[in-house]
């Protein structure tokens, strides 16, 4: 009898990837298709939809469709669009990052949303749906990941994560009444499940397109930053995982949900916990000003991270911090310079290092636990001096990350809704 298999879909912002694995987690197939190169065609509803056919058709030859169990999907974060009644969409997507630049709609939405909401700003999924509430015919307003699952299921409903920046309360569990007072009726938002809660059995005509069962069930999802923590492994309370990319990105798995919007600090309710995370301005875009990477490569291998230089640099490309200190006119630190650039690129490291480390202090402070491990993704983490220069900082093991892939982190969430 052929094991059990769980699918998760990835929906990113060039293509969709599909993976599969088994009970254990071992990855039994993963295939991608990229989107058109047009800023417009990633738009298109229709674009995401033809790529998520094309992946998880490729994945499936290769594996025994009759042994899928779940699918679940993650999507960007803010990523939105209106459809009809029966799921059609009614415009072009307004992206994660596509800003709505009608003042009176973000006027309203500061004057009504608390404080802790994150439903503030310019690129809020709120923000999108005030848009469109207006186009002729919408019955509702969903998110990447909802338009994806329901296509394959024929429910249209979102998820706590996807749902947070469009205003949803997840330790209340429903959609605030105050939406409704910046002038959107709630009945143009969908309802809203835990990740990982069934939506329902696939529709028959997917099934039969790709070999599947009927039986397959389509799990509620999450968006594509939680979904990249959860491929991780991190899994319990006070373990974290740093993002070394352009910036530095700390998340954390809370056993309380923790909202410091001063800080950018908000949470996901996930798999029975919460994510909180902050980011600071800090991170690898402030090496690249100083070193190519060839250099930053090149250089770590003459660094000796058991020799502390402690120049108590604060690396930040102009002044302006967000996390762990809030502070728009915070200057950077990074004097003085040693002659050897081995050691300058040693000082910086060490000093993103501290910041991190104040990161998750910050964390702690705000009621998260105290670290007990964390595991690196993004492209500094591939870097042995760095890496050991931020475990003397940290003091907490650093586990190598089960996956980075964000559709492995979603085939997660899709066996975890079978066994909840």
């Amino acid at each position: 009898m052929p094991t059990d298999v769980f699918i998760g879909l990835d929906i990113g912002t060039s293509g969709a990837r599909a993976l599969a694995i088994n009970e254990a987690g071992e990855v039994l197939g993963s295939c991608a298709e990229k989107m058109q190169d047009d800023a417009e065609d990633r738009r298109d509803p229709m674009g995401w939809r033809a790529a998520a056919f094309i992946a998880l058709g490729r994945l499936i030859a290769q594996i025994e469709p009759m042994a899928v169990r779940t699918i679940c999907v993650d999507g960007t974060s803010g990523t939105m669009l209106p459809i009809d009644g029966a799921g059609a969409p009614l415009a072009t997507a307004r992206m994660y990052n596509d800003s709505c630049n009608d003042p009176a709609v973000l006027q309203v939405i500061a004057d009504h949303a608390p404080s802790l909401s994150a439903a503030h700003g310019a690129t809020s999924g709120l923000a999108k749906a005030h848009v469109f509430a207006k186009v002729p015919g919408v019955i509702k307003v969903v998110h990447q990941a909802d338009w994806i699952a329901g296509e394959l299921c024929g429910r249209y409903m979102s998820d706590d994560n996807n749902a947070l920046k469009t205003g949803y309360d997840p330790v209340a569990g429903r959609w605030p009444d105050w939406i409704e007072k910046t002038g959107l009726p709630i009945h143009l938002l969908p309802s809203v499940q835990e990740p990982g809660t069934t939506l329902g059995f696939i529709k028959s005509d997917i099934a039969s397109m790709f070999g599947l069962a009927e039986t397959t069930m389509l799990m509620s999802g999450t968006t594509d930053g939680c979904a990249a923590f959860l491929a991780t492994g991190a899994q319990a309370p006070g373990d974290g995982v740093t993002s070394l990319g352009t910036t530095l990105v700390l998340k954390l798995l809370s056993d309380i949900p923790i909202f410091a919007p001063e800080y950018g600090i908000y949470s996901h309710h996930i798999m029975g916990l919460w994510l909180a995370g902050g980011a600071s301005n800090t991170g690898g875009g402030v090496l690249l000003n100083h070193f190519s990477a060839d250099e930053i490569s090149d250089l770590s291998a003459s660094i000796k991270p058991e020799a502390p230089l402690n120049l108590g640099y604060y690396p930040l490309s102009k002044p302006g911090e967000r996390f762990p200190v809030a502070d728009p006119t915070f200057a950077p630190l990074i004097s003085p310079r040693p002659e050897k650039d081995a050691e300058f690129l040693q000082a910086l490291f060490e000093g993103i290092a501290s910041v991190e480390t104040q990161g998750y202090r910050r964390l702690a402070e705000l009621g998260a636990p105290n670290l007990r491990s964390v595991r690196s993704v993004g492209g500094g983490a591939g870097n042995t001096a760095w890496t050991k220069i931020r475990s003397n900082a940290l003091g907490v093991s650093m586990p190598r990350p089960v996956n980075t892939e964000a559709a492995y982190g979603s085939a997660v969430l899709a066996r975890y809704g079978l066994s909840r």
